[in-house]
């Protein structure tokens, strides 16, 4: 089964994660799990198809393409979280919608263990915004795509190489509603100061020159498929 087929809606058998690999091109979900859940988190409220760049030992780099249907969170009454008032955002009923990723893509890059993806963005005419680091769970491989889960947290860096917090005030609500705890933002706190020194001493990936990348032409949008919340068998990234 090539991972093209895993991530279009094929199932997943016993150890479908292990020694996974995948090649440009191959169609993959990018997901994360809800906070505040026991065992390995909630159940997935936000999923991405997205197109492999590259898969190696040192790096997954993926492209998520303007008009690609999405998985994401909304209050039950339909309220856009981030339209909600801080105080409540974390704790009024959720669901989930379908909806589409307008705007330009986005392309996503991972090492193996690091607890953050940079995620690069452009203005039309492929004019590069900035970088964003993501800070999340180490992502869990599985045949159909990876899995993590967001830590409120992140980080803008903007081409001259400065760099500034971002979300403070989500990162401290979430702490103080209980979908985090203490030991838990202090290991966030720790990784973002970690990648922070990445960024002061200008290491990968930001270095590497991604902001010149393109997308293969040929690409088409990945589909969302029906069964983007499956339950796969996961293994560690």
């Amino acid at each position: 089964m090539t991972a093209t087929d895993a991530g279009t809606g094929a199932g997943t058998g016993a150890g479908a994660g292990d020694g996974v690999r995948w090649a440009p091109g191959d169609r993959i979900l990018w997901r994360y799990r809800a906070n505040g859940e026991p065992g390995d988190g909630g159940a997935v409220h936000i999923c991405r198809p997205v197109t492999v760049v590259q898969d190696t030992d040192d790096l997954l780099a993926v492209w998520m393409a303007s008009g690609t249907e999405c998985v994401r969170p909304v209050l039950a009454d339909g309220t856009q979280v981030h339209a909600e008032p801080l105080a409540t955002r974390y704790t009024r009923p959720r669901t989930t919608v379908r909806s589409r990723w307008f705007g330009s893509g986005v392309l996503k890059l991972a090492r193996p263990g690091d607890p953050w993806s940079v995620w690069l963005f452009w203005d039309r005419g492929w004019l590069f915004r900035n970088w964003y680091v993501n800070l999340e769970e180490p992502r869990s491989r599985w045949a159909g795509g990876v899995d993590s889960q967001d830590h409120f947290l992140d980080i803008s860096v903007r081409p001259d190489h400065s760099w500034e917090w971002l979300d403070e005030d989500e990162f401290a609500q979430a702490q103080r509603v209980g979908l985090m705890d203490g030991a838990t933002a202090r290991r966030v706190r720790e990784a973002g100061l970690a990648a922070v020194e990445v960024i002061q001493r200008w290491g990968a990936p930001f270095s590497d020159g991604w902001e010149h990348w393109r997308p293969d032409p040929r690409w088409q949008v990945p589909p969302l498929p029906d069964d983007w919340d499956r339950t796969p068998a996961a293994t560690p990234s």
